[in-house]
């Protein structure tokens, strides 16, 4: 005899067709099943959740710890070098008249040794015990400001400046990589040191939302770790 059921499951209607008992039976075991399957779903995205919240509370704290760890070492030279810590650890120099002559990417000799002094004490740190499994990348950005000379058309100024601003941080990465202090720490550094060119795609603002064109031209020391990494590759395990 046939028997027909209308059901909710998961929020749908279900509607099944029964001829016998032998049916039914096996209706319900993959109804059974789906349920069974939501739920390990459910515990699938609580345990990912939680993974996440783990790398993220981890990934703070490493950030506050070297944030730390970076004032104490260079807080009493920032203002001779005009340079600063942000509070995503980037170390800052914009003061363009220490770092090069306008439109050129050779550095000055006043900023070869501020880098001297910085680069050797800045990567002892990074190479510590406490961070240097977490580092993904060290960068080092160059930056402009808006404008060429007295071009107005838009792609010339933006190529113009991105060639400049990586010409720079090149500059910066080769000198910083050729000092002797350095050579014990090379062949680590070949996996993590990069050097990018950013134009004016982020300049420093003033209040009034206008550019900054002095504080604009810059270059920054900059870390990525491999926390994000790291969710990247639990939410790969999911697919």
């Amino acid at each position: 005899m046939h028997k027909i059921i209308t059901n909710s499951f998961h929020n749908e209607k279900v509607r099944i067709i029964l001829i016998d008992d032998e049916l039914w039976f096996v209706a319900m075991l993959t109804v059974e099943k789906e349920k069974e399957k939501i739920e390990i779903d459910r515990d699938e995205l609580k345990k990912t959740q939680s993974a996440i919240r783990e790398i993220a509370i981890t990934y703070r704290e490493s950030q506050e710890d070297l944030n730390r760890d970076l004032h104490r070492e260079f807080d009493r030279d920032l203002r001779r070098w005009g340079a600063k810590i942000t509070s995503d650890n980037r170390i800052r120099f914009q003061s363009p008249r220490i770092l090069f002559e306008a439109g050129s990417s050779e550095i000055s000799y006043r900023f070869e040794n501020i880098l001297s002094e910085l680069f050797p004490r800045y990567i002892k740190i990074l190479t510590s015990r406490k961070y240097r499994n977490e580092i993904d990348e060290i960068r080092i950005e160059g930056h402009t400001s808006y404008g060429w000379g007295h071009s107005t058309d838009e792609d010339y100024i933006y190529l113009k400046n991105m060639q400049l601003s990586q010409d720079r941080a090149s500059s910066v990465l080769k000198y910083c990589y050729s000092l002797p202090e350095l050579t014990r720490y090379k062949k680590w550094l070949i996996g993590k040191f990069r050097a990018n060119g950013m134009s004016y795609s982020t300049p420093i603002l003033k209040w009034n939302g206008k550019m900054d064109y002095d504080k604009s031209r810059r270059v920054e020391f900059s870390i990525k770790t491999k926390a994000t990494e790291k969710v990247y590759k639990i939410i790969e395990e999911l697919k």
